[in-house]
């Protein structure tokens, strides 16, 4: 029971001390499993605090599990995205910044311009989780077919955070 108390307090105390976005200079890196229509990836981001409430950062993605298209596989640029972003973090909105950072933003890549909105939740100083929807707004093809598609989608991803 007493090993039981310990870690228990432990785990409050590392919870009530975590600061998940303390404004410019703050520096996130998140990798995690992406998940979209007909393909599943490896998704990596950075995001660099520029004030109390702006982040700037990058995406990166590759998907792993893409099918075949009529009988053609997938070649690396297929594959591959990468994303500039800009996030307004907005979680001392809530009142909630000691714990959880919001996060709604655009993005603009080599395959669309878009948005996404996600959240961290941070278990200590170092080390959270997060989850997050990216969706295009505008493609540069308006009308992507085959391969195209895989990167002009909207898309899920869920994994770990840190602070650098």
């Amino acid at each position: 029971m007493k090993k039981i108390i310990i870690v228990l307090a432990l785990f409050t105390f590392g919870i009530n001390n975590a600061q998940v976005f303390s404004g410019k200079g703050d520096k996130k890196f998140q990798v995690g499993a992406n998940f979209q229509e007909k393909g599943t990836g490896i998704i990596a981001t950075f995001d660099n605090g520029l004030g109390k409430n702006m982040s700037f950062g990058f995406t990166a993605l590759y998907l792993l599990g893409i099918e075949e298209v009529l009988g053609e596989k997938p070649n690396f640029d297929d594959r591959f995205d990468i994303r500039a972003r800009f996030s307004a973090n907005i979680a001392d909105i809530f009142n909630i910044e000691e714990k959880v950072d919001i996060y709604p933003g655009l993005n603009i890549g080599i395959k669309n311009f878009g948005g996404h909105f996600g959240a961290r939740y941070f278990f200590s100083e170092g080390f959270g989780i997060y989850s997050e929807i990216q969706f295009p707004i505008a493609q540069y093809d308006n009308n992507p077919v085959g391969f195209e598609k895989y990167n002009n989608q909207f898309n899920f991803s869920i994994g770990t955070s840190f602070n650098l």
